[in-house]
């Protein structure tokens, strides 16, 4: 389809260009400030001994910190009954790739949580070529009292509680971060979580469309357009 646009002179573009500039810079400082506030968010300790299923065996909450204070956790949509991870987290995750060895060095680390079994996450893995960790949290309390899965009662009831207000989800699982800190007593706290679009600042792919003069191209439907890296037509 083609686009049409105004065409104007170089002079031009460079006027409306440094236009919006100030504009971006405002909105820059807008998000330095709500960083700031992020980060100054009280905290909630984590008493529950949610166990998880790794590579190695059972593993603990605090194992994932891996000497390191600080914690991110991907709430990755994949259950026990899927075969296959979800296409939209599937995007996202194609980013993870590397992370580690940077965030690892401002003690940070970061790892992707799944309630399907360990042997399905690690097969995905395995057919999408990623190195990350990624662990199950299996049959535990650890997706439902972080808000991203909710029972089927739950559903039925209108009763699920999501992105901080009661709502419908708009599917028994959900996508979303949580952050947490562990102190030199090795307690834990949650310290921030994020959903639904609260994500968007954390999709590198969606920052490049905005880029580019079709943008996200996705016409009020949601990104329909979605595939699992080896599922696009050739």
């Amino acid at each position: 389809m083609a686009i049409k646009h105004k065409i104007v002179s170089g002079d031009d573009w460079l006027k409306a260009r440094k236009k919006l500039l100030e504009k971006e810079k405002k909105f820059l400082r807008m998000q330095d400030a709500m960083s700031a506030e992020r980060r100054s968010l009280p905290w909630v300790e984590v008493t529950k001994p949610y166990v998880f299923e790794g590579p190695n065996g059972h593993v603990t909450l605090g194992d994932f910190f891996d000497g390191r204070s600080q914690l991110i956790v991907y709430h990755f949509m994949f259950t026990s009954k899927s075969e296959s991870g979800c296409p939209h987290c599937s995007l996202r995750a194609d980013g993870f790739n590397g992370i580690n060895v940077h965030l690892s060095h401002r003690d940070v680390t970061m790892v992707a949580i799944s309630r399907a079994p360990y042997r399905k996450l690690a097969a995905y893995r395995q057919r999408m070529g990623w190195s990350f960790p990624w662990v199950s949290s299996g049959d535990t309390d650890f997706n439902f009292d972080f808000n991203v899965s909710f029972t089927a009662d739950a559903m039925a009831q209108g009763t699920t509680f999501f992105n901080y207000a009661k709502q419908s989800p708009g599917n028994s699982e959900r996508e979303g971060h949580s952050a947490f800190f562990r102190d030199e007593r090795a307690h834990i706290f949650h310290t921030y979580s994020c959903y639904s679009r609260g994500n968007e600042p954390l999709n590198l792919h969606y920052h490049y469309l905005d880029m580019v003069p079709k943008g996200q191209d996705e016409n009020g439907r949601g990104p329909f357009w979605v595939r699992r890296h080896d599922e696009y037509d050739k």
